[in-house]
């Protein structure tokens, strides 16, 4: 298993992000909006910022009326894309999905 702090390199970003469905992204953050109510998109909100609490990364998300964005980028590393923030993927797909998104 990679290390959280990892490097994704620009050869490894697309095989990546193919199997994740709406992400996508270059080396220097990854993003995906999910189409969820607003309720529901609060919800989630505060459950990502736990995991994100958990996993010590500081994602971006930007509610609107009828949608979450999420934007990833380890800052820690310099703003690229690492292992940490592909741990944070799975667990945002987790929560997105239980709210129907």
């Amino acid at each position: 298993m990679a290390a959280r702090d990892e490097i994704i390199t620009v050869g490894e970003l697309p095989g990546r992000l193919a199997p994740l469905k709406g992400w996508q992204g270059d080396t220097t953050g990854i993003s995906k909006t999910y189409h969820i109510g607003y309720d529901d998109a609060i919800r989630a909100v505060a459950e990502i910022g736990e995991v994100a609490i958990e996993l010590e990364h500081r994602p971006d998300m930007d509610v609107r009326w009828d949608r979450l964005t999420i934007f990833l980028t380890t800052h820690t590393a310099g703003d690229v894309v690492t292992e940490l923030d592909f741990l944070l993927v799975a667990r945002i797909e987790a929560i997105a999905a239980s709210y129907g998104a």
